[in-house]
C-alpha cells in the first residue's frame, strides 16, 4: 500500500454539456485512477451540495489535496474519504463540493485497484460480493424534469428480470427501446430524447403505460424470457402544497397511494421508485405495507444515500429499497455505509447514475461489488452504454 502522490483536477463536460469535475489520483508506486462527478436535475432537497465546477476544483485544491498528498494511503478508502470530510468541515460538503469531492473519492478507489492489479469490483467488493450481477433498468421512455411536454412520471423502465445473463438483459433493454420507439411511430407520435436517452414523446402517462406494456411484452416474446418494468415517479417534484399535482389532475397523499398501488396490481411493476414525496416517510410506510411483498418501493430523494435518513425509514417502515447515488452523498464510503445498513435490515440496495453523466463505469463495479439487485444505468446513448458495455466486461472476466 502506497501513499497517494498528486491529484489532479479539472473541468469536462457531462452529457447535458454543462462543466462537472475529473479526478486523477497518482500513488507514489505507479498506480493511477481517474472518475467524474455525475450531476442531477431530479434532486432531493437534502443531498450533498455540487458547487460550481470551478469553484469546487479550487476548494479541493485548497483545503482537500494538502490533506491526501502524501498523508493518505490510496487503497485506504476509509482514510481517503475521512480526509475530504475534514478538508470540507460541512456534513453536506458544501465546502470543497459533492462534485470534486466523489470525483476524488472514486478516482483514489480506482488508484487503489490499479496498485493491486485487481478490476474495481473486486476491491470495493470484500465480503459483500455474491454470485449474482445486478438486473440492469433501462429507462425507455420518460419526462418529468428529464423532458419538456412529455409524461408525468419521470421514468418507465424496463426490468429484464428474467434474463440468464448480463449481456442478455442488456440487449433487452435495448430492444424495448427500440420496440417503443416503434410503436410511438405507429401511432403517428414525434418522439425525442430526454437528459438519459429515454424517449421524450408528447402523450400523457396512461399512453406512456399501454406502450411500455405492448413493447416489452413483444420484446419479451421474441427473446423468451420475462420483462418486466418499472417507474420512477419522481413524486417529489410534483408535490406542491399538500397535493401531488398531475398534468390533468390533483391527487392527495392517499389518492397518491391508492393510484400507485393500483399501478402495481394493474402492470405487475416490478420497481416503483420515489412514489412519494421525499419528506412523508409515513406515507412511504402505507404503501409499502400495502404493495411490498409484490414490488420494491425505493426511496430516492426520501434517503438520498443518506444513513440517518435510511435509519428513520427502517424504524417506520417506509421502503424495501433504497436508490444509491455515491455523488448523493458526497464519497464511496457513505455510499458503502448506506448500502450495508440497508442490507442488515433486509433493504435493497440499487445503484444508480444520474440524469447529467460522464463516461465514468464506477457505477457498473459498484453495483457488482456489493450484489446490488438492480443498477440504473439508462438504455442508450454513450454515457449511459458505457455502464452496460462494462457490465459485460465485468460478467465476462467474473466467469
Amino acid at each position: 500500500m502506497t501513499r497517494i502522490a498528486d491529484v489532479r483536477l479539472r473541468r469536462i463536460l457531462d452529457s447535458r454539456a454543462n462543466a462537472t469535475v475529473e479526478a486523477d489520483v497518482l500513488t507514489e508506486s505507479g498506480g493511477f485512477g481517474r472518475a467524474a462527478a455525475p450531476s442531477g436535475a431530479s434532486t432531493g432537497e437534502h443531498e450533498a451540495i455540487e458547487l460550481d465546477a470551478e469553484e469546487a476544483i479550487a476548494n479541493a485544491r485548497e483545503h482537500a489535496v494538502p490533506r491526501l498528498v502524501e498523508e493518505v494511503y490510496a487503497g485506504d478508502q476509509r482514510s481517503v474519504d475521512a480526509a475530504l470530510h475534514a478538508a470540507d468541515g460541512i456534513d453536506d460538503f458544501s465546502g470543497i463540493g459533492a462534485n470534486s469531492a466523489v470525483a476524488i473519492s472514486m478516482a483514489a478507489a480506482k488508484a487503489g485497484a490499479d496498485m493491486l492489479g485487481a478490476p474495481l469490483y473486486q476491491h470495493l467488493g470484500g465480503a459483500f460480493r455474491g454470485e449474482n450481477f445486478p438486473v440492469p433498468l433501462g429507462n425507455v421512455i420518460g419526462g418529468g424534469e428529464h423532458a419538456a411536454d412529455a409524461t408525468d412520471i419521470q421514468e418507465f423502465l424496463s426490468a429484464p428480470v428474467g434474463a440468464p445473463s448480463v449481456t442478455d438483459a442488456v440487449f433487452a433493454n435495448a430492444a424495448v427501446h427500440d420496440e417503443a420507439h416503434e410503436i410511438l411511430a405507429d401511432r403517428g407520435i414525434p418522439a425525442g430524447k430526454g437528459d438519459e436517452g429515454a424517449w421524450a414523446p408528447s402523450i400523457d402517462d396512461e399512453e406512456a403505460f399501454e406502450i411500455m406494456a405492448e413493447a416489452t411484452e413483444n420484446v419479451s416474446d421474441g427473446v423468451g424470457f420475462e420483462i418486466g418494468f418499472g417507474l420512477d415517479v419522481a413524486a417529489a417534484e410534483m408535490y406542491d402544497d399538500g397535493e401531488y399535482v398531475y398534468s390533468d389532475r390533483t391527487r392527495s397523499t392517499d389518492e397518491q397511494i391508492e393510484y400507485v398501488a393500483d399501478l402495481v396490481h394493474e402492470y405487475d411493476l416490478v420497481y416503483v421508485e420515489d412514489p412519494l414525496d421525499e419528506n412523508d416517510f409515513e406515507a412511504f410506510a402505507e404503501l409499502t405495507d400495502r404493495v411490498g411483498e409484490e414490488t420494491l418501493i425505493c426511496g430516492d430523494d426520501l434517503f438520498v444515500t443518506n444513513t440517518e435518513r435510511l435509519q428513520t425509514g427502517i424504524e417506520q417502515g417506509s421502503a424495501n429499497s433504497i436508490l444509491i447515488k455515491p455523488n448523493q452523498i458526497g464519497t464511496l464510503t457513505d455510499a458503502f455505509d448506506a448500502i450495508e445498513l440497508a442490507t442488515r435490515n433486509g433493504i435493497e440496495p440499487v445503484v444508480s447514475h444520474r440524469s447529467g453523466e460522464t463516461e465514468d463505469t464506477t457505477i457498473a463495479h459498484l453495483a457488482v461489488a456489493t450484489d446490488a439487485p438492480f443498477i440504473k444505468t439508462g438504455a442508450a446513448s454513450g454515457e449511459r452504454t458505457a455502464k452496460l458495455n462494462e457490465l459485460i466486461r465485468i460478467a465476462e472476466d467474473a466467469l
